[in-house]
C-alpha cells in the first residue's frame, strides 16, 4: 500500500474539514526517498489515515488530497470521479444533446481532482495536467476518460507555466483519436468554434458563459466596444441580444479573423461585427471622442502571482478608468478580472476610484462570477477566481 506521511500535531484540521492542500510545514517528517508525484497516505499523530493524495517535493503544497480516507488511485477510481463530475454538469443542463455542448467537465480541486482540468467541445475533450502527481497518473487518467466518454478525441494541453514549477515540460498533443480543428459546439444555442490544440488555454473561454448571457440581455440597440475580445464570443452574445454593431479590439489577428467567422456562423452580417487589431492599452491611451452604449472589458490575468499585485492593480485601474470614459450617459459598462490574486472587493475598490477619476457615477446592475461548470467549492475557497461587475454609467 502507499507510504504514510504523518502530520504535525494540531495540523490535521484542514484535512478533516476537506481542504485538499497540505503544505510542507504541516508534515512531521519529510520523506527523502519518495519521488515527485508518488501516491501517499496522510495520517494524524495517532496513525489514523485522513486522506490519499500525491506528493511533491518542489511545491510548497506538499500533498494534494484526492480522497479523504483510504483509496486506490487507479483507472476505475478516476472513471468514477469523472462520471460524477459530468453528471453534475448534466444537472446544470449541459451535455451532447443540449443547447450547450461546450462545458467544463472537471475543475481540479473543486471536483476532487487536484491538478486536472477537462473541457468538452462536442466529441472532443481537452485535458490539462499541472502537477507531478497527475503526470505520474497520466495513463490511468486517459484510460478513465476513454471509459466515461467512449469515442471522444482527447487533446492534452498541459502547457501551462505551473508545470515548470513542478519540474515538468509542457505537452500539447492529440492523446487519443484524430482531431480536426476547429471544433464546433453550442452555447445556449449560439454556434462557436474551439481550437483545442492551438487556441488559448483549452481552446475557448467557457468560464464567461453566464456573463455572456447577461450581456445578451442588455445589448439591444447599443453600439458595443468589446476590449480584449479574443474570438468575439461576447460580441456574438451582444449581437444575439440586438446590438446595433460590435467593435472587437484585440492584438491577435487570428483571433479577430475568428470573430468574423463566429458572426457569420450565427447569421450576423460582417458590417455588424467590426474588428480592430491593436494593443488595448495603447488603444485606450489614445484620445478618443466616440462613446459607446456598451463597453466590455475582459483583460487576461494581469496579476499572475502575489509579487505582481502592485503593478497589476495599477494596470486594472488604468484600464477601467480609460474604458469608462468611452461609455455614453446611460450606457452599460461590464468589467471583469480573472486574477485570483485580485479579490472581488479589490476590483470593486478599483472600479470606485476609476469612476470618480473618469467623472462618472455607476449604478451596479449585477455581479457575475465564473460559470457553474467551474464550480466554487465550500471546501476550497481558492476555486473562486473570476469576477465581473455590470454597471449603468451616469454622467
Amino acid at each position: 500500500m502507499y507510504p504514510v506521511l504523518t502530520l504535525v500535531r494540531g495540523k490535521e484540521a484542514n484535512v478533516i474539514h476537506r481542504h485538499p492542500w497540505i503544505f510542507s510545514g504541516a508534515l512531521a517528517t519529510k520523506p527523502d526517498a519518495l519521488h515527485d508525484g508518488a501516491i501517499v497516505r496522510v495520517a494524524d499523530e495517532r496513525g489514523r489515515i485522513l486522506g490519499t493524495g500525491t506528493w511533491s517535493r518542489r511545491s510548497s503544497i506538499a500533498v494534494r488530497i484526492f480522497e479523504f480516507g483510504e483509496a486506490e488511485l487507479d483507472r476505475s477510481w478516476f472513471a468514477r470521479r469523472f462520471a460524477e463530475a459530468d453528471d453534475r454538469r448534466r444537472l446544470l443542463g449541459f451535455g451532447p444533446d443540449s443547447p450547450t455542448t461546450g462545458y467544463r467537465v472537471a475543475f481540479g480541486e473543486a471536483d476532487g481532482l487536484p491538478g486536472i482540468v477537462v473541457d468538452r467541445f462536442g466529441d472532443v475533450l481537452t485535458l490539462q495536467l499541472s502537477t507531478a502527481g497527475t503526470e505520474m497518473l497520466r495513463e490511468a487518467i486517459l484510460n478513465a476518460l476513454g471509459e466515461v466518454f467512449p469515442g471522444a478525441v482527447i487533446v492534452e494541453r498541459s502547457d501551462m507555466p505551473s508545470r515548470r514549477e513542478e519540474g515538468l515540460e509542457p505537452r500539447s498533443e492529440v492523446a487519443r483519436g484524430q482531431l480536426a480543428e476547429p471544433v464546433p459546439f453550442l452555447e445556449y444555442g449560439l454556434k462557436f468554434l474551439a481550437d483545442p490544440l492551438t487556441g488559448q488555454k483549452t481552446g475557448f473561454y467557457l468560464d464567461q458563459r453566464d456573463l455572456r448571457v447577461a450581456i445578451r440581455g442588455l445589448a439591444a440597440d447599443r453600439d458595443v466596444l468589446n476590449l480584449f475580445s479574443y474570438t468575439g464570443a461576447a460580441g456574438v452574445a451582444a449581437l444575439a441580444g440586438g446590438a446595433s454593431q460590435v467593435l472587437n479590439v484585440d492584438s491577435s489577428a487570428p483571433a479577430l479573423d475568428r470573430c468574423r467567422e463566429h458572426a457569420a456562423l450565427n447569421g450576423f452580417s460582417a458590417d455588424r461585427m467590426a474588428t480592430a487589431e491593436a494593443d488595448v492599452f495603447q488603444f485606450l491611451g489614445d484620445e478618443r471622442a466616440e462613446r459607446y452604449g456598451m463597453v466590455l472589458l475582459d483583460p487576461p490575468a494581469v496579476i499572475k502571482s502575489q509579487k505582481d499585485a502592485e503593478e497589476g492593480r495599477k494596470a486594472y485601474h488604468f484600464l477601467n478608468r480609460a474604458a469608462l470614459r468611452l461609455v455614453e450617459d446611460g450606457g452599460i459598462f461590464v468589467t471583469s478580472s480573472c486574477s485570483r490574486h485580485l479579490p472581488e472587493e479589490d476590483l470593486a475598490f478599483t472600479l470606485r476610484r476609476a469612476s470618480v477619476q473618469a467623472g462618472v457615477r455607476l449604478d451596479l446592475l449585477g455581479a457575475v462570477r465564473q460559470a457553474a461548470d467551474h464550480p466554487l467549492s465550500v471546501y476550497f475557497p481558492e476555486s473562486f477566481y473570476l469576477k465581473s461587475f455590470i454597471c449603468r454609467v451616469r454622467r
